[in-house]
């Protein structure tokens, strides 16, 4: 008896450990086939500049505007702060943006807030009405397909009814259907962040490829090696690195 209750309190504090420890235990099993690079390398915005022998500041050029939603919001599909300050320091120096996946629009908002007053803003997605014609594909990931519905809820956003709503275009279509040769050569800034299964990002990104300028910049959003819901961006993200110059 002694026995089985030691055995079963190893477990317990096995399984603690995995629960604390989880996500360094993934990076243990899942690497990342992308080279790593520090984010100063990929754009000069994001160059500081020496105050002191051990101490550098953030250009002027990368204080952003920014808020906060309460966690009690219960909003899904958030971009951290650190990706959200990437994200609005580059709407800055971007005249044309384009958006796949609004959600609630709170990375619209940045985009729009951080973005000079001529700017414009296209950021597609779905009605609920419309989400619930989506068909999940043979190779599709169930929880990114689940996800799908789950973020698809809106058809009101943060931005509605703000002084920079002028900026944004919100395109309510399945980018499946979306025609992007309308748009060819066309933007700065795209960041990829709507449906995470294999059909729907590889879309997203073919099109956005061919939406790009030649000195644009694409983000997508959920690279996590090992996390289940992001398995399909990581497979396709790691099948074009053969050919495409990709950084995180």
């Amino acid at each position: 008896m002694i026995i089985l209750i030691l055995s079963i309190l190893i477990l317990l504090n096995i399984f603690l450990l995995y629960l604390l420890n989880r996500k360094k235990i993934k990076k243990l099993f899942f690497k990342s086939k992308i080279n790593k690079v520090d984010i100063s390398e990929l754009h000069k915005i994001f160059q500081t500049e020496k105050i002191s022998l051990n101490l550098y500041s953030p250009k002027k050029e990368t204080i952003i505007k920014s808020f906060c939603i309460p966690p009690n919001s219960q909003i899904p599909g958030l971009t951290s702060e650190y990706e959200a300050w990437i994200l609005a320091s580059l709407s800055k120096v971007s005249k044309n943006i384009f958006e796949f996946g609004t959600c609630s629009g709170k990375t619209t908002l940045l985009l729009a807030l951080n973005s000079s007053e001529n700017s414009k803003i296209f950021s597609i997605t779905l009605k609920p009405d419309q989400a619930k014609n989506i068909v999940k594909k043979k190779d599709d990931n169930k929880i990114s397909y689940r996800n799908i519905l789950n973020e698809s809820i809106y058809d009101k956003f943060f931005f509605s009814g703000s002084d920079v709503e002028k900026k944004i275009k919100v395109i309510f279509q399945n980018s499946l259907e979306f025609e992007e040769m309308q748009y060819l050569n066309q933007f700065d800034l795209i960041f990829i962040d709507g449906g995470h299964t294999y059909s729907v990002i590889k879309n997203d990104s073919e099109k956005s490829f061919k939406m790009l300028n030649s000195n644009g910049i694409i983000l997508w959003h959920d690279y996590v090696p090992g996390k289940e819901s992001a398995k399909n961006v990581v497979k396709y993200i790691h099948e074009i690195s053969i050919n495409k110059k990709i950084f995180i």
